[in-house]
This record gives C-alpha cells, sequence and structure tokens, in this order.
C-alpha cells in the first residue's frame, strides 16, 4: 500500500502542510494547517467508484488501465520540524 505524508512547515510568511516539494496554500497559525492536513489525510480515505484511467507515462506513452477505486494510500500528517 502506498504511503503518503503530509508535513506542517512555515512557508511564505504562516504555515502549510507539503507533499513532496508541493506546498498548499499558506495558512495564519501551525494549528489551522494542521487542522486543513488532517481534514485533507480523512478524504484520502474515501473510496471512489470502479473507473478507467488514462495516463502519459514517463516515456510519453499513453496508457489506459482499470483502477478499483479502492485502492487508497495510508496517510500521515507530520510536523516538519521533527
Amino acid at each position: 500500500m502506498t504511503n503518503i505524508v503530509y508535513e506542517i512547515v512555515e512557508h511564505d510568511g504562516g504555515w502549510a502542510y507539503k507533499l513532496g516539494d508541493v506546498f498548499s496554500e499558506t495558512y495564519p497559525s501551525k494549528e489551522l494547517a494542521t487542522a486543513v492536513a488532517n481534514d485533507v489525510a480523512e478524504r484520502q480515505q474515501i473510496a471512489g467508484e470502479p473507473e478507467v484511467v488514462q495516463y502519459q507515462d514517463a516515456e510519453g506513452v499513453w496508457r489506459e488501465e482499470s483502477v478499483s477505486g479502492d485502492d487508497r494510500p495510508e496517510v500521515d500528517v507530520r510536523d516538519g520540524a521533527t
């Protein structure tokens, strides 16, 4: 199973959560950024319907595959200072 981690970090004069190198919008407090990140993490757990998805792979080839909609990642929210 895939595991993703949202880190709570200082950003642009406030606080944000980030995944890899991508930042959320900036929030005025660490507590608010953490609350929003926890909400996002909870929504990551909601299963979807089976679908057919199309995507372009690293070599530029278009692929198509069926996905079940219930393969959700494990999600953690962590203080980026730790």
